[in-house]
Parts: C-alpha cells; structure tokens; sequence
C-alpha cells in the first residue's frame, strides 16, 4: 500500500450503515404505507380501485429512477469513495420526503399535485439507489474476512428499523378523524424525517473511507470509467444480480399489497401496520443471525432457502388475513418475513457484493440490485391491476412471489460460492485471485 495504512472499523462502519438505512427506508417506506392508505384520497380524483392503482404506481416511480441513479452514484462511489456518495444520499432523501409532506392535494391544484408527488419520488429513488450499495459495500471492506456476512447484514437490518419506525408512525395517523387525517395528519411523518437525517448525518460523517478503496486509491488502481470495467469483466455477475435482486419484491408484497389486501378482507387498518412492525422487529434479531450463518455454511444456501421459503408461506399469511384470527395472522407474518424472506434479505449485500472487485464494486452492486428492484417497485401496481386486492385476490399475489422467488433462487444457483474469498480477491480472475490468496495466507 505504499506505506499507507488504514484501519478497519466493522463495528462503526455497520452501526453508520445501519442509522444511514434506518433514516433512507423510514422515509421510503413511509411513502409506501402512504401510498396503500392516505394518497389514493388526497392525490387522485377517482375512488376505488383506479385510485390505488394510481397511487401505487407514483410507488413504482422511484424503482424507475434508481437505476439512473445506479449508474451516477455507482460511477461517483468507485471514483471519489463511499463515504462522500452516502453522505450527499442521506441529504437528498430527507429533503425530498420533507417536500411531499409540504404538497398540496389534488382538490388545491388538480393534477399538478400527484406531477409534484412524483417528481419528488423520483428524487427518492435518485437516493435509495445508492444507499444499500454504498452502505453494504462499505461495510463490507471494513469488515474481517471470515465475519463479512455478518456485518454487511446490518444494512439491511437497518431497512428494518427504518420500515418499523414508519409503520410506528402511521399508527396513529390512520386512527385520526378523516378530516385530520387527510388534511395534515398524513404529514407529519414526512416533516418528522428532517429531524431523524440530522441524527443520522452526524453518525455518518464521523466514519473513515474503508480500507479497500483507500488502498486501491492508494496504488493508482481507481478506474476512469467503472461503467466500462463492469460491463467487460463482471457482465455475468451484473445479470446474476439483477435476476437474484427480483427477491426484493417480497418485500412491497409484504409491506404495501397486504396492507391493502387485508383492509379489503376486514383487518382494521392499524392492525395491519402492527403486523408489519411485528415481523420487521423479529427480522432485527433473525437477520444477523441468518448473516453468521451465512459466514458458517456460505452465502448461497441461506439466499436460496429465504427465497423458496417465502414462495411457500406467502399464501398461508395471505390466507390467515380473512380467517379472523389475529394471532394466527401475526405468527404467519412473523414466519414469512422474520424466518423466510429474512435469510435472503440479510444475505443479499455479503452474496452479491463479493461477485465484484473493489474497483467496480459499488457499481455493479448498484446498477445490478436496481434493475432488479424494478420487479420491486412495479409489483404493488402489475399485481393489483391483475385482481391482487380483491376477493380471492391472495392467488395471484401468492402466485406473483412464487414466480419471482423461483428466479432468484435460479440464479443464486448459478453463483460462486465466496464465504472463504479473501476480501482482497474477491471479484478477480481466478489467476490473480489465486496470487492474492497465496499472498494473504
């Protein structure tokens, strides 16, 4: 390294990465209860359905975005580092998610309104497409070898924490008379991202570059164009990713479409948020585990297993919603999301992230998790314009995750295991990632 020695810090680089993802996906996940049970009414003329599928689609709009995103923010990552990107992601979020509580509503300014709404989702999605990427890559080179499942699944576990804060926040919103509720009291939650970003950027700033990139830096290796190196050494992996990231849709079918689908099926709304904040606060204890498992036996059979099992429980939760049975209905969300989905969840920025080298990692896990995050974005609106929230709706959506699920545990298939790669060789060809591991022994 040419004399220039950095530490590592895994546990201030997962706590940092944990808060910044904390704070991107409250106000990301706000928006997605908003757009399930506040915007339908302010933002659009039309009622029932029509509306939804409108509302859901301004959802979609930011998974439009991120792959843009991906590629300015992934090129500024490999080129400048990942602390400076996370730090500009943090601010741009909290201040787009401020602006939509600011809106006015259709009824004010017609049309205008959901324009102004999407403009500033798109500036959210602008923003989430390089957090976790950013966050997972960082941690992921601050990490030891032998633990990097582990901390890397913190990021994720933050998204967690932001989606339990959110749900937490709604709570009370949606127990208001109407009148408050579709006036300013859908507003708060947005307003009170501003002062969870300050918290989260003091965090943040305080953490170094990670050695990986200090190094490359250090050695002459950073490369013009990461865009250009991806797509000639890593175009396989950059697909792998893409096919394996569509398992994120079992994220917005849990959160979005059976919030609306179990308020069709007489769940009080409220009831319906607490069971997103039941399986997410079991998720913050399972994903860690399911991350030292994944340092134990390796990355590719907890992915697989999170994805298949979310295929096979998702219709037992969807079902149990018009049983009326709440605690039959809280254990299935708790299984499907805390003990299912959770493994995949966990693993996906250790699995993914050790497919590149350091030099283009930050690209290609950002341009190959975002374009797989399109199925993400879309599904709340592809599956309720395909009879999702209706009576019997639970086929197709049951449906849906296992068709996505199955790819994605396809293509995990296809992956090279890395748990026992070097972090310094990881992404390289096999001739160089052997001298690497000879030197590191």
């Amino acid at each position: 390294m040419d004399g220039t020695t950095v530490t590592r810090t895994p546990k201030k680089a997962a706590l940092a990465s944990f808060m910044g993802s904390a704070v991107e996906y409250y106000d990301f996940f706000v928006f997605g209860s908003a757009a399930a049970l506040i915007f339908p009414t302010v933002f659009f003329p039309d009622a029932g359905n029509a509306a939804l599928v409108m509302s859901f689609a301004t959802f979609a709009f930011a998974y439009v975005a991120r792959p843009f995103g991906a590629v300015i923010l992934g090129h500024f990552g490999d080129r400048i580092g990942r602390q400076k990107v996370l730090m500009f992601t943090l601010v741009l979020m909290g201040a787009a998610t401020f602006l939509i509580g600011c809106l006015p509503s259709y009824d004010a300014i017609g049309w205008v309104a959901p324009a102004l709404l999407v403009l500033c989702r798109l500036l959210q999605g602008l923003s989430a497409a390089g957090e976790q990427a950013g966050a997972s890559s960082l941690t992921l080179e601050h990490a030891p070898d032998d633990r990097r499942s582990f901390f890397t699944s913190w990021t994720l576990t933050g998204t967690q924490g932001g989606q339990i804060l959110a749900a937490l926040v709604f709570i009370p919103v949606v127990a208001l008379p109407d009148d408050i509720k579709y006036s300013y009291g859908w507003r708060i939650p947005f307003w009170f991202s501003a002062l969870v970003v300050v918290v989260a950027y003091f965090i943040r700033r305080s953490l170094h570059e990670t050695p990986e990139f200090e190094e490359a830096k250090a050695n002459n290796e950073i490369v013009k164009l990461p865009l250009g190196v991806l797509m000639r050494d890593h175009w396989k992996d950059v697909l792998r990713v893409i096919c394996c990231a569509f398992i994120a849709a079992v994220s917005t079918v849990f959160g979005n479409l059976a919030i609306a689908y179990g308020v069709l099926v007489g769940l009080n709304e409220s009831i319906t948020l607490w069971l997103v904040v039941a399986a997410n606060a079991v998720a913050l204890f399972t994903q860690p585990m399911f991350g030292m498992l994944a340092d134990r036996i390796g990355r590719k059979p907890v992915f697989i297993y999170g994805a298949l099992s979310s295929a096979v429980l998702m219709p037992f939760y969807l079902l149990s919603m018009s049983q009326d049975n709440e605690l039959l209905t809280f254990a299935l969300a708790i299984a499907t999301f805390s003990f299912g989905y959770a493994a995949a969840n966990a693993v996906w920025p250790s699995f993914y992230g050790e497919m590149f080298s350091t030099r283009v990692r930050f690209s290609g896990m950002a341009i190959g998790t975002q374009l797989g995050f399109l199925m993400a974005g879309f599904a709340p609106s592809i599956v309720t314009g395909l009879g999702g929230v209706q009576e019997g709706g639970w086929v197709v959506t049951a449906g849906f995750t296992a068709v996505i699920a199955l790819i994605a545990a396809i293509s995990a298939s296809t992956a090279r295991e890395t748990k026992d790669v070097p972090t310094a060789a990881l992404g390289l060809t096999t001739r160089r990632a052997q001298r690497v591991e000879a030197a590191t022994a």
